[in-house]
Parts: C-alpha cells; structure tokens; sequence
C-alpha cells in the first residue's frame, strides 16, 4: 500500500464545499467515488482543508493509503475519466507514508476576486463578487497590512465556530488590480486560517474601501475591543484556494 499525494482543482459552483457530508453533494465524495471504482474498494481521502460550498479550488491536495500501486502518470487520467468535469485531478505523488495532507501543511495560498465592472460580466459571475460601488484602494491595501503578522482572529470567524484557539498567522495580503479585465484580486498568504475566516476579513476591507470602515476600527476589532467591526461575510463564489504549502513531501 502507498500514501498517494493528488492535487486537485474544482468548481465550487455545484458543491456543499470540499469535506464530505451526509445527504450533500462534495468534492471529497466525488472523488471518493471515482477512487472506489478504480480500486474496487472504499478509499478514504484526507484533504488539506475544507471549503465552503461555493467555494473554489486551483490546488487542493489531499492523501490517501491506495490498495496497490497504480502509475503516478496514469492515475490522473484515469481519475479524470470517471470524475464530474468541473472536478480535475491534475498531480499525483508518492509520499512517506506519515505524511498528512492537512496536518503537514505549512500555509495556504487564497485569492478573493471582485469585479468592479460596472455591470456584472456574465462569465465571470461564478467567480467574483460584483462590486461597481467606488472603493478607495489605498484605504483598502492600507487595512489589509494590519492583519500581516500573528493576531487572534477571534472576530474574524464564522458565528458558532467551536475552535477555541483562534490566533493566526498571516505572512502577507496583496491587493492588485487588473484595469483591462476590471478584477480586483486580493491574496492571503497564511499559516492558516479559521472558518470563514478569508471571507469575513474580506468584507471588512470592502468596508474601508467603500469609507464605511475605519482603519481603527479595523485595529479594535482585531483587538478584540470592537468585534462588531468585523465583516460582513463576502460571498463564497469569490473565493479560491490557490495553493497548499508544504516543506517537503
């Protein structure tokens, strides 16, 4: 038996998020399907992370222990033979056989997409969020170097969350905009991240784009002083899990 390291991307558009659910519709079931036709078996998977329905993956990785060894170059295309055609498979390597895919993971690559057109453009409405309203960018990338570094998120995630350990550390947040296609993109570059945490630090910077937020405020939520600064929740179909790091595998 081998521990087998796939890469994953997905369209979050038809999905209950990545994890798998009872009476839901998710990638890990989906992919776990395919696994046991191959294998003639069940096959569990571990995924790196869990998104939300909706939400988007270019590198999702995930691991799992297969029942006999398959060619690292064929197992793809075998996979993507029998998967849903917004779900690809597009990486497959052994690993030590302790290796877990979301324990072992040493940061996450997210990007939030907005399109500032001023009407919503019809092929990319799966994966931005239309916001025409003017946004002051330097308030916004101002606002975005205040959550680099280790903080406690506590405000920053989803309401109901049952973590108690809420501190988080996000190396960088880089704001760019692409004039000719008008997307803003953000990018969180992080340890890790809480429960809808990306989405929610997202909305607050929307925020202080548009002058509804101010840059202390922004500092007393993260203090803890004034949570209700927080937010609101941006929509999940902006959101993408770029990459998943790890130091070596």
């Amino acid at each position: 038996m081998t521990n087998t390291v796939i890469t994953i991307s997905y369209d979050g558009t038809a999905y209950s998020g990545f994890q798998i659910q009872a009476n839901a519709n998710t990638v890990q079931a989906e992919l776990e399907r395919a696994l046991a036709v191959i294998y003639k078996e069940p096959v569990r998977i571990t995924g790196a992370g869990r998104t939300d329905a909706g939400v988007h993956a270019l590198g999702q990785v995930a691991n799992f222990i297969a029942p006999f060894t398959i060619e690292n170059d064929k197992l793809p295309h075998a996979l993507n033979c029998l998967l849903p055609d917004d779900i690809v498979v597009t990486a497959v390597h052994d690993a030590e056989d302790s290796f877990h895919a979301r324990f072992d993971a040493t940061g996450k690559l997210y990007s939030y997409s907005i399109d500032r057109a001023l009407h919503p453009q019809i092929f990319r409405r799966l994966y931005t969020w239309h916001m025409p309203e003017s946004l002051n960018l330097d308030m916004l990338r101002a606002a975005g170097k205040l959550f680099e570094g280790t903080h406690d998120f506590k405000a920053f995630q989803a309401a109901g969350a049952t973590i108690t350990d809420t501190v988080r550390t996000i190396y960088s947040v880089s704001v760019t905009e692409n004039r000719s296609d008008k997307i803003l993109t953000i990018t969180y570059n992080g340890r890790g991240f809480l429960y809808r945490m990306v989405r929610m630090i997202t909305g607050t910077l929307i925020r202080v784009g548009r002058g509804k937020l101010s840059l202390p405020e922004v500092e007393a939520a993260l203090s803890g002083n004034n949570p209700s600064a927080s937010g609101p929740t941006a929509p999940p179909h902006g959101l993408c899990l770029e990459k998943v790091f790890y130091k070596a595998h």
